[in-house]
């Protein structure tokens, strides 16, 4: 596994290990291992941004009752503008500069992102975070059917067994969800479609473009802002935010600063997820951390009402996600071409 291509290996088994002679002896020691480790560790990263920007989410929308949601996500599309902006006139980043035909070319991804931050925190106010996170799993097969049809990426037979369970688990949990709320689960299934798409078009964008990661942070965040902010206005979420009794909270106010920043972590986080691995590899890190917030959220925003066919259902879909990690995530001594995903670039995932 790693950056291995399908012809080097096929040429390890028809020498039977001679190869060693014919490449460098340092780049099949150091490029497997450190591509390795960029796969693992973005993967990491990303599931623990994705983890605490949902339970800071749901502690500020739910707990302390803040009243939009669109706000939120006013505050988090800023706060993505201000870090990039200052990263480049600092240097620490680099990305184009704004041109005619910038918007353009990473259409249609800023009206993805948007729809899948509003209604990501719209599903996150309206549901018990144990089922938000079992039904947040559907975005797994939506985002597996999208790379068979965008990417041309099979996955293995094993892959979509793990899938398959992950949403039957899901499809139970709902069956006895006794806090049912019909907003709450439109807005989720909205959120689902979004995330897969915006997976697999940024893996094409950062396949085709040359605006780069930080160049798709930062226009996505600026193209979609000033909606944002009108949409919030015509709404009146505007208005009631900025009548929440809580402002004067520096708790709060130290929570809502880190939902905001957490905004900005986990888009770079996903897009250097979806660099190194897959559009569907960052989709199921997504839910794999849902295992911390599935049995956290029991006990965060006090919404959770248990019932044991629920129960069974979310520890289904919980299991199911450990296989697919370990189907995905498994380093293989001799890669088979039939058991890998390949990438865009021809890479094993």
């Amino acid at each position: 596994m790693g950056g291995t291509s399908n012809g080097s290996t096929s040429l390890d088994i028809q020498l039977n290990g001679s190869t060693s002679s014919l490449l460098p002896k340092d780049t099949r020691k150091d490029e497997d291992p450190t591509l390795y480790f960029k796969k693992i560790a973005s993967a990491f990263f990303y599931g623990m941004a994705s983890f605490m920007i949902t339970v800071v989410n749901k502690t500020v929308l739910t707990s302390y009752h803040f009243p939009s949601f669109l706000f939120l996500s006013v505050g988090q599309l800023t706060a993505s503008v201000v870090v990039l902006g200052l990263g480049k006139r600092l240097k620490f980043i680099s990305y184009p500069p704004l041109a005619r035909n910038t918007f353009m070319k990473i259409f249609p991804l800023p009206l993805i992102f948007l729809g899948n931050m509003m209604f990501g925190l719209g599903g996150t106010q309206a549901l018990s975070l144990p089922m938000f996170a079992a039904l947040r799993r559907f975005s797994i097969l939506m985002t597996m059917l999208l790379e068979l049809k965008i990417l041309s990426i099979r996955p293995t037979t094993a892959v979509q067994i793990s899938v398959y369970a992950m949403i039957g688990g899901a499809l139970l949990a709902a069956s006895d969800d006794l806090s049912f709320n019909m907003k709450g689960y439109t807005f989720v299934m909205i959120t689902n479609a979004f995330t897969a798409a915006n997976g697999v078009f940024v893996k094409k964008k950062l396949d085709t473009s040359e605006i780069g990661k930080n160049g798709l942070m930062y226009y996505n965040s600026l193209f979609m802002l000033l909606p944002a902010f009108i949409v919030t206005i015509f709404t009146g979420d505007l208005k009631s935010s900025m009548a929440f009794a809580s402002w004067n909270d520096p708790f709060f106010l130290v929570q809502f600063l880190m939902s905001c920043f957490m905004g900005f972590i986990l888009s770079y986080s996903t897009i250097i997820c979806t660099q190194y691995n897959s559009a569907l590899t960052t989709t199921i890190v997504g839910c794999l951390k849902n295992i911390c917030v599935t049995y956290l959220g029991m006990f965060i925003g006090g919404d959770y009402v248990f019932s044991w066919l629920n129960c069974i259902g979310i520890n289904i879909s919980v299991f199911a996600s450990l296989l697919y990690t370990y189907v995905t995530f498994r380093r293989k001594q001799t890669p088979d071409k039939e058991q890998l995903i390949p990438t865009t670039k021809g890479e094993a995932v």
